[in-house]
């Protein structure tokens, strides 16, 4: 299987590769494509610049490529995940109703070859489009402006004194939705760069991390994404923008080029990124099956 990038290229509206995520426009090539093809073949499915492999030995979801729809106007993209009762998804390339209904209609299908639980069909609206939805993917760009250190009360965890890094447990617990369960976990057991953490009243009350730069596909230092939360009690205060702006200047002292965020449309961080002057790339959207 081999993609046409006269084909394929047309039809990608924002930087998003399947298994992948989202991918700096400059990344954005044929290649790529063609790597998550090749890492279906192997035992470990993770290509050298897959953001996930931070996480685990082996990557959950690969692409299905005997069942890819590739032709002009129109490519789907199948992947699978064996996680929970399996979870098939179709990355539908091409803005037409004919792209929809194959999509949908390729997800039933593999859904029940696969004997997976649920079905997703991924749709990508383009960065111009006024009424986005799902999350929007944004880029940050360390070469076009200054980020100077923010004055508050926002330190790398391992700066702050015993009793404060001592309040991360309760922390992490009252965000363990957001992944602090989980970062926590990678903290404790030394897997993980630097964690930054906002101090109220003695106690950790928002953090950002961890802090980790990797190249991208063709080199480029990318500052990778974090978990990123403040605690309900202490929202509202400009913890979230000081905890955003500690982390842009340590991304860009420590050398990062970039950074790409999926934000919810409309949500706290969303609003945050886009006031802060980030570039929208576009937005994608899941519909179930």
């Amino acid at each position: 299987m081999r993609f046409r990038w006269d084909w394929l290229r047309p039809v990608v509206t924002v930087p998003f590769v399947p298994t992948i995520g989202p991918v700096h426009p400059s990344v954005l090539t044929e290649d790529v494509f063609a790597d998550t093809l090749t890492a279906a073949t192997t035992d470990r499915f993770f290509l050298r610049y897959d953001k996930d492999i931070r996480w685990s030995e082996s990557k959950d979801e690969t692409v299905l490529i005997e069942d890819i729809v590739h032709r002009p106007r129109m490519t789907l993209i199948p992947t699978l995940s064996r996680r929970g009762g399996g979870t098939v998804k179709v990355h539908a390339y091409g803005a037409t109703s004919e792209t929809a209904l194959a999509a949908f209609e390729l997800t039933q299908k593999l859904c029940a070859v696969q004997d997976a639980g649920k079905g997703r069909v991924i749709h990508f609206l383009g960065p111009e489009t006024l009424a986005g939805q799902g999350t929007r993917v944004q880029l940050k760009d360390f070469r076009a402006a200054r980020c100077p250190a923010p004055d508050g009360p926002v330190r790398a965890f391992g700066q702050w004194s015993p009793d404060v890094r001592g309040t991360f447990a309760d922390f992490a617990r009252e965000m363990a939705a957001d992944g602090f369960g989980f970062l926590h976990e990678q903290m404790r057991a030394g897997r993980v760069g630097p964690v930054l953490v906002a101090m109220v009243n003695g106690r950790v009350a928002g953090a950002i991390g961890p802090m980790e730069i990797r190249p991208d596909a063709i080199g480029a230092a990318q500052l990778m994404p974090q978990y990123f939360g403040v605690l309900p009690a202490h929202r509202g205060l400009g913890l979230g923008r000081l905890l955003w702006r500690a982390a842009m200047h340590w991304g860009q002292s420590n050398g990062a080029a970039y950074q790409l965020l999926q934000t919810e449309v409309g949500g706290s961080s969303d609003r945050l990124c886009q006031s802060e002057g980030l570039t929208s790339l576009g937005f994608v959207y899941s519909q179930a099956v």
